[in-house]
C-alpha cells in the first residue's frame, strides 16, 4: 500500500510542478504581450508599475519557467522509457516517433506565437537518445557539460583573440525586427506567414546565439538522471537532499547575479563582457530554478501548502493543450487580427488579463479530469505515439 501511495504522489508532483512552470509561462507571455512590443502612452502611475512588473516577472520567471519545463521533459522521457524496459521492449523508436509528432504540434502553434518551444524541444529531444544508456555517473558528467555552455565558451575565446570580429553582435535581431512589425497586422495570413518563415528563424537563431539548445539538451540528460534515481518520491532520504540543494542553489544565485549585472569587471572588451553575461547569465537562471524546483518539492510533500499546489496538477497533465491555447488566445488578445490589446495595455493590465487566463485554465483544466482520463491533445499524441500496437 505504502508503494502505491508514493507512486501517485511522485506523479502528482510532477504534475503540479510542470503546471506551475506553465502557469508562470503564461504570466510571463502575457506581461511581454506574446512579443508585442512598444507600449501606448499610459499615466505615470501606470508607467512606474509596469516597470515594477516587468522587472520582477522576468527576474523571478524568465528563463527559469522554461528550465523547469525542459528539466520535467527529461524525467517524463525516463517514465516512459522504464515502463517499456519493465515490459521488455525499447521506448526509443516511439520516441523518435513521439518528437515528429511534437514537431508537427510545434509548427501549429508557431502559427499563432512565434515564440513557442516545442519546435526547439521536438529537434533537442532526439539528441538525448545517445545518453540514455549511460551509467549514472556518465549521464551527470554529460548533463554538466551541456549546462556549462561549451560553445559559447568557445566563442568567448575567439572573440578575446579577435575582437575585430564583431562576434557578440545578434544575427536574430532582424528577424525579430520584421517579425514585430508584422504582429500589428490586422491580417491573420500576414502574421501566420511571418510566425511561421521569419519568426521561426529568428526564434531558432535566438535560441542557438544564447545557449538555449545546450541548456536543453543539459536539462533534458539531468532530468533522465533524475528519474533514475527517483529523485521526486517522497522519501526521508530525498527531502533531505532537496534540502541541501536548495541551500546550495540559493548561495550560488546571489554572486551569480551581481556578476551578471557587471560583466564589465571582467573584461574589457565588449564583446568577451557580452558572451561571459550570457553564460552567467543562464547559470544564474538555473540556480533559481533549482531553488523553485526545490521549494515546490518540499512545500509539496511537508506543509499543508501541498493540497493548495496540487490544485495545479490538473493544469500540468494537460500541458500540451493549455500551452497551444496560450498561444491562440493570446494572439488573439494582442495582435492585429484580434482584439489589438497592444494598443491599450501596459504591462500592468497585460498581467491582470493573464491571472484570469491562468483562473480560467485551473479551472476548465480540473473540470476536463473529471469527466476524462487525459486532455484533448495528450489523447491525441498518446494514440499516434501507440499507433499500430497494443498499448502496453
Amino acid at each position: 500500500m505504502t508503494t502505491v501511495k508514493t507512486a501517485l504522489k511522485r506523479i502528482t508532483v510532477l504534475d503540479a510542478l510542470r503546471g506551475f512552470a506553465l502557469i508562470s509561462i503564461m504570466l510571463l507571455h502575457n506581461v511581454e504581450r506574446f512579443e508585442v512590443y512598444g507600449l501606448p502612452d499610459l499615466h505615470l502611475w501606470l508607467q512606474k508599475s509596469d516597470r515594477v512588473v516587468w522587472d520582477s516577472f522576468f527576474f523571478l520567471f524568465g528563463g527559469k519557467s522554461y528550465a523547469i519545463f525542459a528539466l520535467l521533459f527529461g524525467v517524463t522521457f525516463f517514465i516512459q522509457s522504464h515502463n517499456q524496459e519493465k515490459i521488455g521492449k525499447d521506448f526509443r523508436p516511439r520516441f523518435v516517433w513521439r518528437m515528429f509528432w511534437l514537431l508537427i504540434f510545434g509548427v501549429i502553434n508557431t502559427l499563432f506565437y512565434q515564440g513557442e518551444i516545442l519546435v526547439l524541444y521536438a529537434l533537442v529531444g532526439i539528441l538525448i537518445l545517445p545518453f540514455v544508456r549511460l551509467s549514472n555517473k556518465a549521464l551527470l558528467i554529460s548533463s554538466a557539460f551541456f549546462l556549462l555552455q561549451p560553445i559559447l565558451w568557445i566563442r568567448t575565446f575567439v572573440a578575446v583573440a579577435r575582437p575585430d570580429l564583431g562576434l557578440s553582435e545578434p544575427v536574430y535581431m532582424p528577424f525579430y525586427q520584421a517579425v514585430g512589425d508584422v504582429l500589428k497586422s490586422p491580417s491573420m495570413l500576414e502574421i501566420m506567414k511571418s510566425n511561421l518563415c521569419t519568426g521561426r528563424i529568428a526564434s531558432l537563431l535566438w535560441y542557438w546565439e544564447n545557449g538555449r539548445i545546450e541548456q536543453t539538451l543539459g536539462l533534458f540528460i539531468l532530468g533522465f538522471w533524475m528519474g533514475r534515481k527517483s529523485l521526486f518520491k517522497d522519501t526521508e532520504e530525498n527531502l533531505r537532499l532537496w534540502r541541501k540543494i536548495i541551500i546550495i542553489a540559493s548561495l550560488a544565485f546571489f554572486p551569480l547575479l551581481l556578476l551578471k549585472s557587471n560583466t564589465a569587471w571582467l573584461s574589457s572588451s565588449e564583446a568577451v563582457a557580452e558572451y561571459l553575461g550570457r553564460i552567467i547569465g543562464l547559470w544564474s537562471n538555473l540556480a533559481l530554478a533549482t531553488v523553485w524546483v526545490s521549494a515546490f518539492v518540499l512545500l509539496f510533500y511537508k506543509t499543508k501548502a501541498g493540497k493548495w499546489l496540487d490544485k495545479l496538477s490538473p493544469v500540468g497533465r494537460m500541458s500540451l493543450t493549455n500551452y497551444l491555447v496560450q498561444s491562440i488566445i493570446g494572439a488573439t488578445i494582442y495582435y492585429g487580427y484580434g482584439l489589438a490589446m497592444y494598443k491599450y495595455s501596459g504591462y500592468t493590465t497585460s498581467l491582470l488579463i493573464g491571472v484570469l487566463l491562468a483562473s480560467i485554465q485551473i479551472i476548465y483544466s480540473t473540470w476536463w479530469f473529471k469527466h476524462f482520463k487525459r486532455g484533448p491533445l495528450e489523447g491525441l499524441w498518446h494514440s499516434i505515439t501507440w499507433l499500430g500496437r497494443s498499448k502496453s
